[in-house]
């Protein structure tokens, strides 16, 4: 019989957009996600959100209003925990306009 800790952890497919927000770096903490999410800057597959526990899934695109940019990214893997600035990048791609 296999034990727990044996098992492979099994990923998510969906994630709170504030953790999400943090993990990939665009804001430092939750606080910071929440505010930005509550003011109505963020948009997920072109629709306003003002919930920060608004699910996500890998394959949405995220438009943020960012103090310094406005950025739109495709949300293309989870994180349990904030780590590197290079783990945080493979969490998403840039979309460019066309």
């Amino acid at each position: 019989m296999a034990r727990a800790e044996d098992q492979a952890p099994v990923a998510s497919e969906r994630q709170r957009l504030d953790k999400w927000l943090v993990y990939a770096r665009f804001v430092k903490t939750r606080s910071v996600a929440l505010e930005l999410v509550e003011k109505g800057r963020v948009r997920i597959n072109g629709e306003r959100v003002k919930r920060p526990d608004r699910q996500i899934a890998r394959g949405d695109v995220l438009t943020m209003a960012l103090p310094h940019a406005t950025l739109v990214v495709r949300v293309d893997d989870f994180a349990e925990r904030r780590g590197s600035a290079s783990d945080a990048q493979a969490l998403y791609v840039i979309v460019q306009p066309t």
